[in-house]
């Protein structure tokens, strides 16, 4: 198993160690797309501290890569951002990203490395800096089980996990993205940590933006700040936080959707309810929507919105006029 040991700054990891976040945004200053590609999606996470402490304080499991405006990633997770407030969060970001400039951008785009079921150590539960690692590594370094080094490290994380009772944990429902074929050749790091590891909320809104390539399925609307991700079946009646289950609306069909105004048929088709005029006197603008074919889904089959869900929608909360 390949896992992550990143340089973490401290501020920020003392200031979510006494959160107890669901998902966690691990943001880097700059904004260029560089793929993460050091780990699958699910796999550990580890928290290097920065000097002089050098040590190991805790781990999460990597859910998404994005690129979005700090805006929206302080939207999206707030203080899981690490951060108390949005200003103390643009004043990080401005003093990382333009040392050498007078005029920083009113809203950079940075990236984020989505991480869920982040486990901060108790200082004393702090783990050394393996013994090959870099002075000059600046943002990680890849380990795997398979090496002895990383091995080594792994079972102290174990070790820790057992002991922040993390395997016992009740099992939550984990197919909407990671990988069943990851970890496959180790069913015990998959039986044990793929099944305790879940999607957050803010994880789940990156990874719905990302999947309908930042635009609304309906109108193809890409204005960022006014885009949300719903759920198709609610995560209150055990809808999953899937890709599969979520769709990216403008924030009034979103409204108009869980309130069953409207709906998505199985063939990605509009259907607005006639209680809408009903009941108000109005909707004129959402009536000319009814019929129309989704404009925008996600490229893999697999992501795009699930036809029981759909239909659950259709019968559970679309008001049939």
């Amino acid at each position: 198993m390949k896992y992550w040991l990143g340089v973490t700054d401290t501020e920020w990891f003392s200031f979510l160690s006494t959160k107890m976040p669901e998902d966690i945004n691990f943001w880097q200053p700059s904004g260029n797309p560089n793929q993460f590609r050091a780990i699958e999606q699910g796999a550990p996470f580890l928290f290097k501290l920065k000097s002089p402490l050098n040590a190991i304080g805790g781990v999460g499991f990597f859910s998404t890569q994005t690129f979005q405006p700090v805006s929206i990633a302080w939207d999206a997770f707030g203080e899981r951002n690490g951060c108390a407030t949005y200003t103390e969060l643009k004043k990080k970001i401005d003093t990382y990203r333009y040392r050498n400039k007078k005029e920083p951008e009113p809203n950079p785009v940075i990236g984020c490395i989505i991480l869920t079921n982040p486990i901060f150590f108790k200082k004393e539960d702090w783990i050394p800096t393996p013994e090959n690692w870099g002075a000059s590594i600046v943002q990680g370094k890849t380990y795997d089980t398979n090496d002895v080094i990383g091995n080594r490290l792994w079972a102290q994380v174990e070790e820790r996990l057992e002991k922040y009772r993390f395997y016992e944990q009740e099992s939550i429902t984990t197919g909407q993205f990671l990988s069943d074929e990851s970890f496959a050749d180790m069913p015990r790091y998959r039986d044990s940590i793929l099944s305790r590891v879940r999607v957050g909320q803010g994880a789940f809104r990156m990874l719905i933006t990302d999947a309908y390539h930042k635009s609304c399925s309906i109108t193809g609307d890409h204005t960022l700040p006014v885009l949300e991700a719903a759920h198709i079946k609610p995560f209150a009646a055990d809808g999953p936080h899937a890709i599969s289950n979520g769709l990216l609306l403008r924030s009034d069909l979103h409204k108009l959707y869980d309130s069953g105004y409207l709906t998505i048929t199985p063939d990605y088709h509009v259907e607005v309810s006639s209680s809408l005029k009903e009941e108000f006197n109005n909707g004129k603008i959402y009536y000319a929507m009814h019929g129309q074919h989704l404009c925008v889904v996600p490229d893999f089959q697999q992501h795009r919105p699930n036809t029981e869900h759909l239909i659950w929608h259709n019968e559970n909360v679309f008001r049939v006029g």
